[in-house]
């Protein structure tokens, strides 16, 4: 069955399916020895696809992994960067890939996952997975501070931010804990809120992403999730999706493992 190209290669874990419209508009990827063009289908079980002259592979089941991020590690697979990335602390041959970035400085919760569906589907905004975030500032805030940052407001690059729900969960000498549960993530969104309102950000970890929880993971640990937490994660996507689109079933074994 034809499908879109850049379905088709997020599905073999190239990238998400957003970055694999990068792939093909950089030319890298033939259909029948013919350079691809954005938008183009295919039938991955008639058509030989490449990228880069390489044949795809796509996997018969995905692998979902649960990672708790700690501090000055990437959230990417490769970087020039020299500290680590998310993609050293798991030991594996597959190639999977971040979903849910974190920037350096943050810690917590990363799905790793070579499935290019589900990736779009928890990092698109239009379908609004809640992300949780604890977070502690410098200072205590007001009730004018929470206020604007529950209402949103406008970021340096003129972004509005949208709604968000934040709570204080107590105080840590002259700051405060807080909890913050966004349906966005634009890039250092959280640290540059806090700035522009007068609370300074101090740290920032993770707790949520979608229905996938971090719970008892350390930092630097990662586990696969469980067939419950796949299917759970899968129907929350189709349950936000566009009516258009199509649901997919998974089947995956549940481990669990230590990073060494």
């Amino acid at each position: 069955m034809e499908e879109r190209l850049q379905k088709i290669l997020a599905s073999t874990g190239l990238a998400s399916r957003r970055g694999c419209e990068v792939y093909i508009s950089a030319g890298r990827v033939k259909v029948n020895g013919k350079v691809a063009k954005l938008g183009q289908k295919a039938d991955p079980a008639k058509d030989k696809i490449t990228v880069d002259e390489k044949a795809i592979s796509i996997p018969k089941t995905h692998i979902y992994i649960a990672l708790n991020k700690p501090r000055g590690v990437i959230s990417a697979v490769t970087s020039p960067d020299p500290r680590p990335t998310v993609r050293d602390l798991i030991p594996i041959e597959r190639r999977i890939y971040p979903v849910g970035r974190l920037d350096i400085e943050s810690e917590g919760l990363i799905l790793m996952t070579d499935d290019g569906d589900l990736t779009n589907r928890l990092s698109h905004p239009r379908y609004g997975h809640e992300k949780i975030y604890k977070v502690l500032v410098a200072r205590q805030p007001d009730k004018k501070q929470l206020d604007a940052w529950r209402r949103g407001i406008v970021l340096e690059d003129g972004y509005r931010t949208a709604p968000a729900k934040v709570f204080v969960e107590g105080t840590a000498g002259k700051g405060a804990r807080l909890k913050i549960v966004m349906k966005e993530g634009r890039k250092r969104q959280i640290r540059e809120t806090g700035s522009l309102l007068g609370l300074p950000v101090v740290s920032i970890l993770r707790t949520q992403l979608g229905s996938l929880k971090l719970g008892r993971l350390k930092s630097k640990e990662w586990r696969y999730l469980s067939d419950e937490e796949v299917a759970e994660l899968k129907g929350e996507a189709v349950s936000r999706k566009p009516k258009h689109a199509k649901s997919q079933r998974t089947n995956t074994k549940y481990k669990k493992r230590r990073s060494s």
